[in-house]
């Protein structure tokens, strides 16, 4: 199973808390396209034996571009790929983008999963956090898209500065009241060099805190799966049959290509990312040339990724993986790392297979840190 990921670069508006790369100008639009168009005909020979069983259109905003200019890119990709019978063929999409007409006419592409940045269903939050849509416009485009699609994800951020608790319940319960099968949640993190981060410096805003979030969190795990969702990722919840095959993909190490700027590329052994200027890519692409730079990952490297994903995955990390793949001096290594998380009920072991207890499901991340292998050959 293969995917390919399409970095669309235009937004809007800069939402305070992003640090993805993105233009706020649309001039160069259309030109941008014709050169997405151009890279996924250019690479199509680093997917000869594979079958694309997954196209996501991420960004940026996505939703900026035409249903033409994205029916045009989805034919590009059949055009020159093998793609599967049923591809999952996701859309990143914010709710001001969501008109009904819009709904429906993207219900009559190939898309077929829509993954909507809601973010919050407060007003007080969202303009925190610079978005586009307000409150109503988040609950307008849930009640219509759910009529046209029926596989839907929404992302929300908790830990929001002055977010009680109990608003915090209130925002998931009202994501719940909408029957979604799927909901994607992170932590709001300050980025250095974003306007969220300058509203904190100058003291206009308070610091997001970690207890909160962590609160936050427990909260969430609870009420989502208490409502029948499987945790499968640190930051995502699935209904049975809803997991998101796209970035299950990365999780599980998969091979997948990013098409346009900044996007990032997997093939087993090496990885792969484009250059973040628009104007950079699309002269290279002009000259015919790929805008990327190419790592060779090192064993090192592979098992300290395979570390990172697994412990955030409901599949967790395989110990006789480690030992086949990496040798028994990861493995040995593992086990002496690991050894005072499981002490602190922080991770267990079943089956042979490593995982985060729910005490240490939050600390993940700190915790594969701690696992990485350091000594590089």
């Amino acid at each position: 199973m293969s995917g390919i990921y399409i970095h669309i670069p235009f937004c809007k508006q800069a939402c305070h808390y992003c640090d993805f790369h993105f233009s706020t100008s649309m001039k160069k639009k259309e030109e941008m396209v014709l050169a997405i168009a151009k890279e996924i005909q250019m690479r199509k020979s680093e997917f000869e034996n594979e079958d694309v069983e997954t196209i996501y259109f991420g960004g940026g905003t996505p939703s900026v571009l035409t249903s033409e200019e994205i029916n045009f890119l989805i034919a590009e990709v059949y055009k020159n790929y093998s793609v599967s019978e049923n591809p999952e063929i996701t859309l990143e999409a914010n709710p001001d983008d969501l008109s009904s007409e819009r709904i429906i006419e993207l219900s009559k592409s190939k898309i077929n999963r829509l993954s909507i940045g809601i973010q919050s269903f407060f007003e007080e939050d969202l303009q925190l956090m610079n978005r586009a849509h307000n409150s109503a416009e988040a609950k307008k485009c849930l009640e219509e898209a759910t009529q046209y699609f029926d596989n839907i994800s929404l992302d929300l951020i908790y830990g929001i500065p002055e977010m009680s608790n109990e608003k915090w319940k209130q925002n998931i319960e009202t994501a719940l009241s909408f029957g979604i099968p799927h909901i994607s949640s992170y932590a709001l993190t300050v980025e250095p060099k974003t306007a969220l981060n300058k509203l904190i410096q100058t003291g206009k805003i308070a610091a997001p805190k970690d207890d909160v979030a962590q609160e936050h969190f427990a909260i969430l795990v609870e009420t989502l799966e208490g409502n029948g969702f499987i945790h499968y990722e640190l930051s995502n919840f699935g209904k049975a049959n809803y997991f998101s095959k796209n970035n299950s993909a990365y999780w599980l190490g998969k091979k997948y290509i990013g098409i346009g700027p900044s996007a990032h590329s997997y093939d087993g052994v090496s990885r792969s990312w484009n250059v973040s200027n628009n104007a950079l890519y699309l002269k290279s692409i002009e000259e015919d040339k790929l805008p990327n730079e190419i790592e060779i990952l090192s064993i090192t490297d592979r098992y300290n990724e395979y570390i990172m994903t697994g412990l955030r995955t409901i599949w967790g990390v395989s110990l006789d993986r480690i030992k086949t793949e990496f040798g028994s001096e990861y493995l040995e290594y593992l086990n002496k790392q690991t050894q005072k998380f499981l002490d602190d009920d922080l991770v267990f072991i079943e089956n042979n297979i490593l995982k985060p207890t729910p005490k240490g499901k939050f600390l993940t991340d700190g915790i594969a840190s701690d696992l990485f292998y350091l000594n590089l050959e």
